[in-house]
């Protein structure tokens, strides 16, 4: 079944966050009615993958001021027939940003997301109103990259950490925030995040 590693990480996700259990239940839930889950043409809503981008000093987190939504976001989008979250999430940082090198945080053989989120889509043309299951993933950028804003994009920026709330208010992408710093200062201490 081509949804069953999508469910086998996202059990993996509870393990380090049992707090999600509420929300992973209804990405679960959405996951396993829907053997297109991962295609945009899914109309209820699709998985999509995103990334919370880090300088390689970790100073800073890179943003991208979305060109149809006017704000600014985390970097990810459509998995388009892709059932690896975290794939997606590189793919569209790379798109997005147009750096080529990141790592993810913390490197396991099989990384654990740093967040997973359901928010809704407003319709938009010819897109009805739909939700996300998004799947995020903590990645460095490697140094010396030059970014290159997309078509989506109306602006990137890397935004310094502390003045976050100066560009975000949504509690998922302050939550991202929050599940960074734990990570990094865990990595930073030797033991694994939240093990």
């Amino acid at each position: 079944m081509h949804r069953e590693p999508l469910l086998r990480l996202l059990r993996r996700y509870l393990e380090r966050w049992p707090e999600d259990r509420p929300r992973v239940a209804r990405v679960i839930e959405f996951v396993r009615a829907h053997e297109d889950c991962f295609e945009r043409s899914c109309r209820e809503g699709h998985v999509t993958g995103s990334a919370w981008i880090l300088s390689p000093d970790h100073r800073y987190v890179l943003l991208t001021h979305h060109r149809k939504l006017g704000r600014w976001l985390q970097l990810g989008g459509h998995a388009d027939g892709d059932n690896d979250p975290l794939r997606v999430a590189l793919r569209e940082a790379r798109e997005e940003s147009g750096m080529r090198w990141f790592r993810p945080l913390p490197e396991e053989p099989e990384p654990v997301p740093l967040d997973v989120d359901v928010h809704d889509i407003p319709a938009c043309s010819d897109e009805p109103s739909h939700a996300h299951f998004d799947v995020r993933f903590l990645l460095e950028a490697e140094p010396g990259q030059e970014l290159v804003a997309s078509e989506e994009s109306q602006a990137l920026q890397w935004v310094e950490r502390t003045r976050l709330c100066d560009f975000v208010d949504e509690e998922s992408q302050l939550r991202m925030e929050f599940r960074a710093r734990s990570v990094l200062a865990t990595l930073a201490a030797g033991r694994p995040p939240r093990d």
